[in-house]
């Protein structure tokens, strides 16, 4: 079950009750008439993230002016009644869900009820919709707008995924070289995956709520981690299949050990290309096997080498792509 942040969701709503209040406050203010509409259109407007909350406000905008010329195309030709009213229903929520603004579909009919309710679209009930709306959105972007980048938390998250690669390097580093690997359990990618899961949550918040400023490099920094994550566990499959261990086991297994004393944020990892590839010479060098499970050992450590090579490059590329190379 996952774990409830308490503190979080009560700040949370504590500021949608708040902002909803003030929008009705405002709108009762102004003398208009179903002023408790601008706080439910404060409710829906409210998003996770800044990014979120202006795409939905344009959105519902754009939605609202079409709802209002169906409404009036719709109520001109049937009247102001019930027939008149599903089809304008028929004809919005037809469209809306075509362009993908199903979100506006409850929103902005509420508002055309209203015209249905005083059976006219007149200039005066016109503006009163449009400032109900304009309150309700309006309300629900200023709450948002506080949001910021969480760096620290990003830093703290993307460290934790750091820690754990640091730490499934070391096992390979330990376990390569020993015949007996059947204590060698998986449970280590598993704490990963949760790890890059809360890290990516955290950089792809971070990025929405950049409105002027959006630098993917948070999200980008994450997805290498994870192209990196698939890769070990691809090594750690083919290391418990290795039985026989030939001399060159030890030999990779001191390549991890390097990676992993060496492996930190700002790395780019050529000293350990470097050493991985005089390490692929050597090895091309060396004897041929003497027997068969020699042979298909050599083979699944030269795959791994290969494996720890694109392991490395993915890192490479990353500080390539942010101008640290």
């Amino acid at each position: 079950m996952k774990k409830i942040d308490w503190k979080k969701q009560a700040v949370k709503s504590l500021k949608i009750a708040l902002a909803a209040a003030i929008a009705i406050a405002v709108a009762g203010e102004l003398g208009l008439k179903y002023s408790a509409t601008a706080g439910i259109i404060t409710v829906l407007s409210i998003g996770n993230t800044k990014r979120e909350t202006l795409k939905t406000a344009v959105e519902r905008g754009l939605a609202f002016l079409c709802a209002l010329l169906l409404a009036a195309g719709c109520f001109g030709v049937f009247g102001y009644t019930l027939p008149g009213f599903t089809v304008y229903l028929l004809l919005f929520a037809l469209l809306c869900l075509c362009v993908g603004w199903g979100a506006a579909i409850a929103m902005d009919s509420v508002l055309i009820t209203h015209f249905l309710g005083e059976q006219s679209m007149a200039p005066v009930f016109l503006l009163n919709e449009v400032l109900l709306f304009f309150i309700g959105t309006g309300m629900g972007i200023l709450v948002n707008m506080h949001l910021h980048r969480k760096e620290a938390d990003f830093r703290r998250l993307s460290d934790e995924v750091d820690s754990q690669i640091k730490g499934i390097l070391h096992r390979m580093s330990l376990w390569l070289p020993r015949e007996d690997k059947s204590e060698y359990g998986s449970g280590c990618f598993e704490k990963l995956d949760k790890a890059l899961e809360e890290a990516r949550l955290c950089a792809a918040a971070n990025y929405n709520n950049s409105v002027l400023e959006r630098n993917p490099r948070e999200l980008d920094y994450i997805e290498m981690r994870e192209k990196q994550s698939i890769i070990l566990k691809g090594i750690y499959e083919n290391i418990k299949s290795i039985t026989f261990l030939p001399e060159q086991a030890k030999q990779v297994a001191e390549l991890f050990g390097k990676i992993e004393e060496d492996y930190h944020r700002e790395n780019t990892v050529e000293e350990l290309l470097n050493s991985l590839g005089k390490l692929l010479e050597e090895m091309k060098q060396q004897e041929l096997p003497a027997s068969r499970e020699e042979f298909e050992a050599r083979a699944i450590l030269f795959y791994i080498l290969m494996q720890t090579e694109s392991f490395l490059n993915l890192k490479r590329d990353y500080m390539l792509r942010n101008g640290f190379l």
